[in-house]
Order: C-alpha cells, then structure tokens, then sequence
C-alpha cells in the first residue's frame, strides 16, 4: 500500500518537508472530506490486502 499515492489520490496535498540522509518526510493537508475520501480508501486497501478480516462500520459524523 502507498499511503502518499492514496492521500494524493483522495484529494490531500503532499509536502516533502525534508530530506536527511536516505529518509525523506512529508507533511499531508487537505478538507475533511478529502480526510474522508482517504480513510475509506486506507480501509479498502487493507481488505484487499487481507481479505479474511472482519471490517466494522462505524456511522459517519
């Protein structure tokens, strides 16, 4: 899973703060929708990635 292409994809801007070394860091931005878009896509990811486990939906706010 590449969790910067999916915060890119769900709207989010991606920073590159710094690089040290072999160790870049990044800072992510973005609405609270695009926040949306990329936890709902993190949980896709991950039942595609293990398809045995069990999900439990929580109601939106």
């Amino acid at each position: 899973m590449d969790i910067i292409e999916i915060a890119t994809k769900a709207g989010m801007q991606v920073l590159v703060d710094a690089r040290i070394g072999r160790e870049t860091y990044h800072s992510v931005c973005g609405s609270l929708p695009a926040l949306q878009r990329f936890a709902d896509a993190v949980c896709a990811a991950m039942s595609e990635e293990l398809p045995g486990a069990a999900t439990k939906e929580e109601p939106r706010k």
